[in-house]
Parts: structure tokens; sequence; C-alpha cells
């Protein structure tokens, strides 16, 4: 009885994720001229592309797509490297007092973001860094880091010290230590966190409707807001088709590197 009240919630659990998804792709392929005012159960025709269309070039989803792609790749990658020379750093070097390094960095992840808005805001205005590529770039791969850091600090952590022992008998230097054995044995680890920071950095909205405007800079969450604002009238249908082709690089990713990711994760939690 037990188990069948187990299945029958976890299946009502599902039933009630599929249903926004359901009406989401349903709504998106509804032509917008025939779209009638309240969310349609059933699809009415294939429309999807004309929406999709519309919502690429009217809102300039598809510079901000561009844009947000740049940001989730180059900024995801950087920040892993900086996280995994920090965790090294705290790991492996013998530098002074470890734990107050390792909660310095870690401590980016507990204040709320938008204490720094203000302060970022006048900053990039004055060094004309707003509404730039690389001004995001840079504040994309600062906030990454962190919790990149935290996730590989921890795998790290249960790598025994007697490799790295041995490599310095050998004559090894921390650098080729680094390269050649820590960064090959933590490649589920490494991936892991890129994940992880590529769907934050293409899930943001609050950075990136406060730090530009420009649709060519704008990621993409911003300029699907400026679709839902702005353009209004072009309807629901045209605005949903934009959410789901949005939604489709992280989903793309996940499917994709799903065992890479899980191992990863199941190497920094022990």
């Amino acid at each position: 009885m037990g188990r069948t009240v187990r299945h029958l919630f976890v299946a009502g659990c599902v039933l009630l994720w599929l249903i926004p998804l359901y009406l989401l792709v349903v709504n998106a392929l509804t032509p917008a001229a025939e779209y009638g005012g309240k969310p349609e159960w059933t699809v009415q025709g294939f429309a999807f592309l004309d929406n999709l269309d519309t919502a690429w070039d009217l809102a300039g989803i598809g510079d901000s797509f561009q844009a947000s792609l740049l940001y989730a790749v180059v900024c995801g990658l950087c920040a892993v490297l900086v996280a995994a020379l920090a965790a090294f750093a705290v790991v492996v070097l013998p530098i002074p007092k470890p734990a107050f390094w390792f909660w310095l960095i870690y401590s980016g992840t507990l204040f709320p973001l938008q204490m720094f808005l203000a302060p970022l805001f006048g900053m990039y205005a004055d060094a004309n860094l707003y509404d730039t590529r690389i001004g995001l770039m840079l504040v994309y791969t600062a906030w990454a880091v962190p919790f990149a850091f935290f996730l590989i600090r921890n795998q790290m952590t249960t790598m025994p010290p007697e490799l790295t022992e041995a490599a310095l008998i050998d004559g090894a230097s921390f650098t080729r230590i680094f390269w050649r054995i820590h960064v090959p044995l933590m490649k589920a680890g490494l991936g892991a966190a890129f994940i992880f920071q590529f769907t934050a950095v293409w899930n943001d909205l609050l950075l990136g409707i406060t730090l530009s405007r420009s649709p060519e800079v704008q990621p993409v969450m911003a300029a699907l807001t400026t679709l839902n604002n702005a353009y209004s009238s072009a309807g629901p249908p045209v605005i949903l088709a934009g959410a789901l082709i949005v939604s489709a690089p992280t989903l793309v990713l996940f499917l994709v590197f799903r065992g890479l990711f899980l191992r990863g994760v199941t190497a920094s939690a022990r």
C-alpha cells in the first residue's frame, strides 16, 4: 500500500509539471490571429514557425540568443577554470588559513544579488562598461565563480593527498600536478560545474535588464521580457513560441550530458 501511494504521488507530481508544459506547447502552435484570449487545450493549427519568426525579429531575440550563447559558454568556462584554480590553491597548496579563503570565496553565494545592483550600475556607467558585452561577461564570470568553486573544492577534497605527495617527490611542479593529475581526475566535477553555470548565466534576467539595453548586448531572457512588455500586442502565442525556443539550449545540454552531470554531482557530494 505504501509503495502504491508513493507511485501515485510521484505520478501526480509529474502530471502537475506536464500540464503547464502541454499548455505552453499547444498555445505556441496556435496562430496569433486565431488566439481567443484564453489558453487553448487543443491544437488549433500549426503556426509555431510564424510565431517564432515574429518573436525572433520583433524583439531582437535572435541577436540576444547569440549573445546569451556567448555569455553562457565563455563565462561558464572561465568561471570553472578560475574556480578550479582557487579550489586547488585552497585544498592542495600550502597556503595559510585555507578555511578563511574558502569562506571568503564562497561568501559570494551568501548575499542576495540585489545588494550589488546599484554599485554595479554606477561603476559600469563610470567605466563605460554599461551596455557592452565585455561588461556582462565580466560580471557573469565573477558571479559564477563562488558556486563552481564550492562544487569543485568538494570533489577535490576527496582526492587522496598521496597523489600530490608522490608527484612532488618525482619533481613535478604544482602547475604540472594541477593540469596532469587533478584536472583529468575531476572531469566529471568540472563538467557538472560548467552545466550549472551555463544554466545560471543563460537564465539570468536581473543583471541583463540592469546592465544592458541593446538587443545585440542584452541576454535572451531580457529580450523575452521586452517581447512580453513592449510587444504584448503580438499576442501570447508569439511570446510562448519565444519562450519555448529559449528553453531549448539548457534542455539539450542536460539531455546530452546527463550522465556526466550526475557523476559530477555525485562526486561533489561525497
